[in-house]
């Protein structure tokens, strides 16, 4: 497998990354913008947005002098970018390889539930759910149709950080079809 379809697959298993990509898709952000509202080195958010920028997950979006230098802005498509959001299909990879990249990104995934869960706002009215169950085929097929739909209007209609009247939420989709126990 090539570096470059390598670092795609890795791209998603840093919570970090997960972080910036979630940024990123409500604004176009320099890094220093990314470390300001994270909390980290402008030098960590410079080395994962380039990281992330190889691995095709962001795209610069446009370029501005700040105190006389050039910074870049990012910004994440999740949806438009080849590969994006799911670089578990990256070309050239095998199915060991995408199995892998899925676990990594599931476990980094799990670490930030459990980071936004801590910083929920009590008695909001948030949704928590979790099940293993068996379902007909109609019923699964709604189901994710629903899920689907509810993914790209969160994703679709993000705006940038602190914008007033807006609300900072956490929105977490796994669902997937299950195999027979043995």
């Amino acid at each position: 497998m090539a570096p470059d379809d390598r670092d795609r697959l890795r791209a998603l298993a840093h919570p970090l990354r997960l972080r910036i990509l979630s940024l990123l898709t409500g604004a176009d952000l320099t890094a220093a913008d990314v470390a300001r509202e994270l909390g980290t080195t402008h030098a960590n958010a410079s080395y994962h947005l380039r990281f992330l920028e190889n691995a095709g997950e962001v795209v610069v979006s446009g370029e501005e002098t700040i105190r006389g230098g050039r910074a870049k802005r990012y910004r994440h498509h999740w949806r438009g970018v080849e590969g994006s959001a799911g670089s578990a299909r990256a070309p050239g990879a095998t199915p060991g390889e995408r199995r892998e990249a899925a676990d990594l990104f599931v476990r980094a995934a799990a670490g930030e539930v459990q980071r936004r869960y801590a910083e929920r706002v009590p008695d909001s009215g948030g949704l928590v759910t979790d099940a293993e169950l068996w379902v007909d085929d109609d019923t699964w097929a709604r189901a994710r149709a629903l899920l689907e739909e509810a993914s790209a209007l969160v994703h679709d209609r993000a705006l940038p950080p602190r914008t007033e009247g807006a609300r900072r939420v956490g929105v977490s989709l796994f669902a997937f079809e299950m195999g027979e126990r043995a």
